[in-house]
């Protein structure tokens, strides 16, 4: 039997059929959507953490399928050629190549462990010693923070105080609760007047800085409980890729030509 050369490509074309509607989505108005497209946003959403069910995938086809149609009539009636679809065709495309620039330049200088190593060491040298739980009552007036020293050691509530007439709003409605802090968190006229305080102490006298007037009182002392090098790591890489990156953009910046 012979086989012609249009028979054969026939068998051909009829072979290949089934694996390239396996390469396929679906076929729009003639137009094939290939399956990449799905993958890609199945790729995307299962890097944002979301599970990729087979339901997730069926309406991520759907979604391609639209997407290819709306193409096609968006085509259709020339929007391509618009002054305002070229314009944010080309922010698009800046912001895909900066996104990509960024990622290989943290590619090509990445974080050490040796390096978050010896920023935790910093971090911990410079935060290492004494913890204060502190209160305080911040007024207008240094007459108004004598009168409440003077009603404290008559006898009255500090925190009842605190809460009615410190100007503080981060801590007045505790009760003048700092929360554990060390010395350094605080603006320097504070914390000079803190540290003196012993467990259960308050200030004799009104203490001034650029808020007002505080009446400081000391609830306990201890050392500093700082997070272990591993608990804490992630952050430091990420505070230290954020730093290197505004570097490199601030380094790019100065070495440009700007007429």
């Amino acid at each position: 039997m012979k086989f012609t050369l249009s028979a054969l490509a026939a068998a051909l074309l009829i072979g290949a059929a089934p694996w390239a509607a396996a390469q396929n989505v679906a076929i729009v108005n003639g137009k094939p959507v290939p399956m990449t497209r799905v993958q890609v946003l199945a790729e995307q959403m299962a890097a944002t953490g979301r599970p990729v069910t087979d339901e997730v995938r069926t309406q991520l086809r759907e979604e391609v399928i639209l997407r290819e149609i709306f193409m096609q009539e968006a085509q259709r009636r020339g929007i391509a050629a618009t002054q305002e679809y070229k314009t944010q065709m080309e922010l698009a495309r800046q912001t895909i190549m900066i996104r990509a620039l960024f990622a290989d330049q943290q590619k090509r200088h990445p974080i050490t462990d040796a390096a978050i190593r010896a920023e935790y060491d910093t971090f911990v040298a410079a935060n290492s010693g004494q913890e204060f739980r502190a209160r305080h009552i911040l007024v207008e007036t240094k007459e108004q923070a004598q009168a409440l020293i003077a009603a404290i050691k008559g006898g009255a509530n500090f925190e009842e105080l605190a809460r009615a007439q410190s100007k503080d709003p981060g801590s007045a409605a505790n009760g003048g609760d700092l929360d554990w802090a060390a010395a350094g968190s605080f603006v320097a006229e504070f914390s000079q007047a803190m540290v003196k305080l012993g467990k259960g102490q308050m200030t004799d006298a009104p203490v001034q800085s650029q808020f007002g007037w505080h009446v400081i009182r000391v609830d306990d002392v201890r050392q500093a409980q700082l997070p272990s090098f591993e608990e804490i790591k992630p952050q430091i890489a990420q505070q230290m890729q954020q730093e290197q990156m505004m570097e490199f953009q601030r380094g790019l910046r100065e070495r440009a030509r700007v007429q």
